[in-house]
């Protein structure tokens, strides 16, 4: 009985991938919100103490930041913000508008019988989320609502891909809103997308996907040219 207590782990005290999971969501917020700028570097020592944990459980936090394209690492330089640019921007909404509107033929042509309570819930879960006036947690369930989708699309390659372009299409979003947005509106954007899903309309379910990532800033014509602002 000693020998098994003496290996149980102490309760009660956060574990290191708890802490590294607390200092990526923290990170990631100030990112998103602006509240950290492009090119603010990101010093491991302060952050450890910021976060009361080792620099190794920071250098973690980082390096999923970085998977998420939300820093720079430059070995001897250190870790910076990444930049939030208009040219990145468009870029990575023409790549997520290719890669979703043709993984939501596939995903129509072989929807899962769950998919469609799934967005559904998420959906609810976004306009939750404008109630409490969350909009990092909106769009992180944006996220996974445009991810769920693609799900089953069977294209498990393009999904990282995919998650790093939402990232960065709602942080560019986030940086550019000088007012106050109506998030229940943003939430119930989504409903058009559930019902030509549902209905089994590939053209319909293509069409109403890309007019929703087109119109989600004003780029103009030239970069989503058939798209109606």
């Amino acid at each position: 009985m000693r020998e098994a207590l003496a290996r149980s782990p102490i309760t009660g005290l956060p574990s290191r991938a708890a802490k590294s999971a607390t200092a990526f969501h923290a990170l990631k917020h100030d990112i998103m919100m602006g509240e950290l700028a492009p090119g603010v570097s990101l010093v491991e020592l302060e952050l450890a103490a910021r976060f009361g944990c080792s620099q190794g459980t920071v250098r973690e936090a980082l390096l999923q930041l970085q998977e998420e394209g939300l820093v720079i690492r430059q070995g001897h330089r250190g870790t910076q913000v990444s930049g939030c640019t208009v040219d990145e921007a468009i870029e990575m909404f023409r790549v997520r508008q290719q890669i979703e509107c043709n993984g939501v033929a596939r995903a129509v042509a072989r929807k899962s019988r769950s998919l469609i309570p799934d967005l559904r819930s998420l959906v609810d879960a976004m306009l939750a989320a404008a109630r409490a006036d969350d909009e990092l947690r909106l769009a992180s369930l944006d996220r996974d609502f445009h991810r769920r989708i693609f799900r089953d699309a069977d294209l498990p390659a393009l999904d990282p891909i995919l998650h790093r372009c939402l990232v960065h299409n709602h942080r560019f979003k986030i940086s550019r809103s000088g007012a106050a947005r109506d998030l229940a509106a943003t939430a119930a954007r989504h409903w058009p997308i559930i019902d030509a899903i549902e209905r089994g309309d590939v053209s319909a379910a293509s069409k109403t996907l890309h007019h929703h990532i087109a119109t989600i800033v004003d780029f103009g014509p030239t970069v989503f040219p058939d798209a109606e602002q």
